[in-house]
């Protein structure tokens, strides 16, 4: 297999770690995440409500960026605000242009909201902060297809969340979709009480699976990739 290439890439909030074969797709992809951050933030400009509602947004005009469009679908899917879905939009957009490319190989984690093709097996780590259950992580066989992976959490990170997750973690064809899930998933884990009853928050079409990690417990839901022991590298976990 060729060599993994992997870069780092800040621009304000949002933080990446993409990794492609070569250098020129993973170029395209912070071209992308520029380009697409720029009609975002000309939206907020002209609506600063869209950047801080947490409920459902009203469906923008038919001129409105792609980008603003499918994170107010995404969001509207699960009842809550658009911004729940712009980490793995982002993502979404940024490894779409490098498959244009031609890249076959391409991952963009934006922060824990991962978009992905892969045409060779991918672990994928689960982090749950101070839980006991940790070094975790799914096995993503190659594909051919896109998949999205994204986890909220109500301990980690600074992402807004209304649970007590230490991990909801989400897998979706739809890496825009994966993203507003896990937040509606983490908002719906109580303190007390039993864990899988949070699942039904986010059951609905192109959800594929989802882990719940509260304490010392974890609950699985759907269909997932495989889940095994893995040692955690601190090291590749994407943060400012």
């Amino acid at each position: 297999m060729p060599e993994i290439l992997r870069e780092h890439f800040q621009l304000k909030e949002t933080i990446v770690t993409i990794s492609a074969y070569e250098q020129r797709h993973i170029e395209t992809a912070k071209r992308t995440i520029i380009d697409q951050r720029a009609h975002l933030e000309k939206f907020i400009r002209q609506d600063p409500f869209f950047v801080v509602t947490l409920d459902p947004y009203d469906i923008p005009a038919k001129d409105a960026p792609e980008i603003v469009k499918l994170m107010v679908r995404c969001g509207n899917v699960f009842g809550i605000g658009p911004m729940s879905a712009v980490a793995g939009v982002i993502a979404k957009f940024a490894v779409e242009s490098m498959i244009e490319e031609g890249a076959s190989y391409a991952i963009v984690d934006n922060g824990g909201d991962i978009a992905m093709l892969n045409d060779q097996p991918v672990l994928v780590g689960v982090y749950a902060g101070q839980s006991s259950i940790c070094n975790l992580a799914f096995e993503i066989p190659s594909r051919e297809n896109l998949v999205g992976i994204a986890t909220s959490s109500g301990t980690v990170g600074p992402s807004i969340s209304f649970g007590y997750a230490d991990a909801a973690t989400v897998v979706s064809n739809n890496p825009a979709l994966a993203d507003a899930a896990a937040t509606a998933l983490g908002n719906a884990v109580l303190a007390e009480g039993p864990i899988d009853k949070c699942f039904k928050s986010i059951d609905k079409p192109g959800i594929l699976g989802a882990l719940v990690i509260r304490g010392d417990e974890m609950a699985l839901w759907g269909e997932l990739p495989i889940l095994r022991r893995a040692k955690l590298k601190p090291e590749l976990i994407t943060k400012a």
